[in-house]
């Protein structure tokens, strides 16, 4: 029997899938999104050719879905478009969340940084949907009027599609994990911000509503029950960890991200990211700590990742970064980049792999400390397609002094969505293999010991 119907809307690929009532993800389909053409910082997209392809691996979905008629949401967070009310066309490609425009609003805003993420958790970067949008309005100061009545709508991919699908389009809304991750939104008053939208001059009345993540139980057009919408990283937290438990997840993909529940949803570490993960159908604000390493996917390419082996690692005292875009969070430094402590020109290809992977390793290592510093972790679990290295996952379980396991699941944020949408709990029917931790092998711990030496001394400099 199945119990929910879930749908991914990801950068690379558009996926749906169907959780039955044990909680296992089955029937899986997938097609590529639409290519994204670059040019001079824009990153774009063709927003009806996406919803063509959601709309067709939807369609194979339901097919086998019987009576369940239960959707589950997650989107790409920050991709955006403008559109026409009236006839439902783009007046705008899909704006790509990697879609650089926004950096000249993060330059004139830059005297308003701590003010921004305090509001919102989140440093002042060009990803997000506020700094995009206050250029794309500069630039066309007449859709600012059409927005403010109402002629225009601007939103985010997932509200583009549920207003498209609602019987009469008339569900203009987003949920508080994608509202959380425009820059606009107030994470502890879930709604929003007056200061924040005068700052980016974004009228709050042209922006979407903003509901829970989960209960929503929207009828929409093609018979569907649209239950549960979320961001996809938010959704694969929640198919990953649990907020009961002492674990953390750190997704090896990309870019790398280390996170794990507030316990009290209060932090005193400096620098990382609160995440507002998702708001329940009580409420309930389900709040996160975020580490992050940029970029580390885009290192690692050129190299034979693939051939290294733990026992590759700990030769010699050359350290390393490998997060060619600037340090993530907690540290955002630009002029920090991939670096090695010594020149490697005299190295192998095989060689300079591992010291990259070190350095991913060292890194995921120092945040999992600082969170454990902070409220005692038990276990980690690994998830993203660089953990399938095993040296990655080897390597972090020797670094830190909890268990590793690595996640079974292949599409958590499908699995995340679905959970929302049924009704069960996170982490629910979570299959992971636990990672042997070797720790007689002193070697790559004691080297990790030395990196933050070196490494604190860099971020002094």
């Amino acid at each position: 029997m199945i119990s929910a119907i879930a749908l991914d809307l990801g950068t690379t690929s558009v996926k749906a899938g169907l959780l039955d009532h044990k909680g296992a993800l089955g029937h899986i389909v997938a097609k590529p999104a639409p290519r994204i053409t670059v040019s001079d910082g824009h990153y774009e997209s063709d927003a009806l050719a996406y919803a063509a392809a959601a709309e067709q691996v939807l369609s194979e979905c339901i097919t086998q879905a019987g009576d369940c008629k239960a959707l589950g949401l997650c989107s790409q967070r920050s991709s955006f478009l403008v559109w026409e009310r009236a006839s439902g066309q783009p007046l705008t490609p899909l704006i790509s969340w990697q879609d650089n425009r926004g950096a000249a609003s993060c330059d004139a805003l830059r005297a308003h940084e701590n003010l921004i993420r305090d509001l919102t958790g989140l440093p002042l970067t060009p990803y997000y949907f506020a700094p995009k949008l206050r250029v794309m309005l500069l630039e066309n100061p007449v859709w600012q009027a059409r927005l403010e009545r109402g002629e225009l709508l601007a939103g985010t991919l997932d509200t583009f599609l549920i207003w498209r699908w609602s019987s009469g389009r008339h569900f203009f809304m987003t949920d508080a994990s994608m509202a959380a991750r425009t820059l606009l939104m107030d994470i502890r008053q879930r709604q929003w911000s007056p200061r924040l939208c005068e700052l980016f001059g974004i009228p709050p009345s042209i922006l979407p509503e903003i509901k829970p993540s989960a209960g929503l139980d929207f009828k929409l057009g093609n018979g569907l029950i649209l239950q549960a919408s979320v961001g996809d990283q938010s959704a694969a937290l929640v198919a990953s960890v649990s907020e009961e438990r002492a674990e953390a997840l750190v997704n090896l993909g990309t870019g790398c991200f280390v996170v794990r529940y507030l316990p009290d949803e209060k932090s005193t570490l400096d620098g990382y990211l609160r995440t507002l993960v998702y708001l329940d159908s009580a409420q309930h604000t389900h709040l996160a700590i975020e580490g992050t390493l940029n970029s580390t996917a885009a290192a690692l390419a050129p190299y034979p990742v693939g051939e290294c082996r733990v026992e590759d690692f700990f030769t010699g005292d050359i350290f390393c970064l490998a997060e060619p875009s600037g340090l993530g969070a907690p540290y955002f430094r630009n002029d920090i980049g991939l670096r090695f402590s010594r020149p490697v020109e005299h190295l192998t290809q095989r060689q300079i792999a591992a010291l990259l992977l070190e350095g991913v390793i060292f890194r995921v290592a120092r945040i999992l400390e600082d969170f454990h510093r902070e409220a005692a972790i038990e276990r980690v679990y690994l998830s993203g397609g660089l953990s399938e290295l095993a040296c990655l996952q080897q390597g972090i379980a020797r670094c830190v002094p909890f268990d590793v396991y690595r996640l079974a699941q292949a599409e958590s944020s499908l699995q995340g969505a679905a959970l929302l949408a049924a009704g069960m709990a996170p982490a629910f029917h979570r299959e992971a293999e636990k990672i042997s931790s070797a720790q007689k092998a002193q070697a790559l711990p004691e080297k990790y010991q030395r990196w933050k030496e070196w490494f604190d001394a860099l971020l002094d400099c």
